[in-house]
């Protein structure tokens, strides 16, 4: 077999397998028609105190880890959290209650902190989507479909 068939072989194959790694600093697209659920307002991170602590959902906090605290989104929830005041996206999974301050819709990992650019300031605006067809179980899309739906509705009412 010459070189060239072997390589024509070879990227066929490439080609043909399913891409794996996606990069999660980007927002994934929203399928057409799809409703989402999105909160606009202030996130924090928190980090080396809470190292090793048990999360609401059983989990080990890691500060090194990219993870979020919401006070109402269901926990399993994937979000993508977008800061406002630069473009960065990272997405994550709620594995947490909080925050308790007045104001603020999340708390991010340190980690996740880095990667939206917000370590200096501590706090900054940022917008949290929730799709379903993100949702790693069927249980969580559906939950997250019926509330994105109904808030779509009230949102529809107040035009």
């Amino acid at each position: 077999m010459n070189s060239r068939m072997l390589m024509a072989i070879c990227f066929g194959c490439l080609m043909s397998l399913p891409v794996l790694a996606q990069d999660k600093d980007k927002a994934p697209s929203t399928g057409p028609g799809e409703v989402v659920i999105q909160q606009e307002g202030e996130a924090s991170y928190y980090g080396e105190d809470f190292r090793g602590k048990t999360t609401a959902n059983g989990e080990k906090f890691n500060p090194d880890k990219t993870s979020a605290a919401s006070p109402d989104l269901p926990l399993g929830t994937q979000v993508t959290v977008t800061n406002t005041d630069n473009g960065k996206s990272v997405d994550m999974k709620i594995n947490d209650r909080g925050p308790y301050v007045d104001d603020r819709i999340i708390d991010v990992s340190k980690h996740a902190a880095d990667k939206l650019g917000m370590t200096e300031k501590g706090v900054t605006n940022v917008t949290v989507e929730a799709r379903p067809s993100s949702q790693t179980t069927e249980k969580l899309e559906t939950e997250i479909g019926e509330r994105a739906d109904k808030e779509q509705e009230a949102r529809d009412k107040q035009k």
